[in-house]
């Protein structure tokens, strides 16, 4: 292969990637706005400005486009925890710290991201292939949690074993996902980082120790 002919199949493969984003994203848009009974083939052809058979070209069933379009809602809220990792220092118990109020924060914690989840969650048990999609966003986000709770723990000089961190990731998850839930459908009652104040005292009950860092500073 020429260096002109591998040019040009990645310049193809890159558009090829970015009209399967907008088909994507164009899918959320009406799912947020209609559910996913408005969510037709051809409101999100409109909304893409392509045809119906485009679609059918990149998404051979509208099953794949939802499946796909759910992946990338939890890719994108995981995604968007761990960037807040950037930001922190590098104390093991500073980073879970940042990673926790990440998620219960904006953007993550968003009416428009519990209109997409609410969307799609019905199809979680009468569809196998959502079923694994929700699975795998599930187990990925847990997993990237475990190994923030394990160094932190290690740094805390606390037990650490893969019984306990699994556990904890276990009972840590349920937390952030009920108040991300609160914070979604009523927001308002809640003053400016509340929810993720409460989180943090809770999930430091769970682990027995504090996620300041060694310094005081989260």
């Amino acid at each position: 292969m020429n260096a002109e002919t591998a040019t040009r199949k990645s310049f193809r493969r890159e558009g090829e990637d970015k009209r399967r984003e907008d088909l994507i994203a164009a899918t959320l848009e009406c799912v947020a706005e209609r559910g996913l009974a408005g969510a037709t083939v051809r409101e999100i052809a409109q909304r893409a400005g392509v045809t119906a058979g485009l679609i059918r070209y990149y998404f051979p069933t509208k099953d794949e486009l939802i499946g796909a379009a759910y992946r990338a809602v939890m890719q994108r809220m995981t995604v968007q925890a761990s960037d807040a990792l950037r930001s922190a220092n590098d104390d093991p118990r500073a980073r879970l710290y940042a990673f926790v109020t990440a998620n219960l924060g904006q953007p993550i914690m968003d009416p428009h991201n519990l209109s997409l989840w609410a969307g799609f969650i019905a199809l979680v048990h009468a569809d196998p292939a959502m079923a694994a999609a929700h699975r795998d966003g599930y187990l990925g986000f847990r997993d990237e949690l475990e190994i923030l709770i394990r160094d932190a723990l290690l740094s805390a000089r606390a037990p650490a074993e893969s019984r306990h961190t699994r556990s904890h990731a276990i009972a840590i998850n349920a937390i952030i996902d009920g108040l991300w839930l609160e914070g979604c459908l009523a927001g308002d009652i809640f003053s400016d980082g509340e929810l993720a104040e409460t989180g943090i005292s809770a999930i430091e009950a769970v682990l027995g120790i504090s996620l300041k860092a060694e310094g005081g500073a989260p």
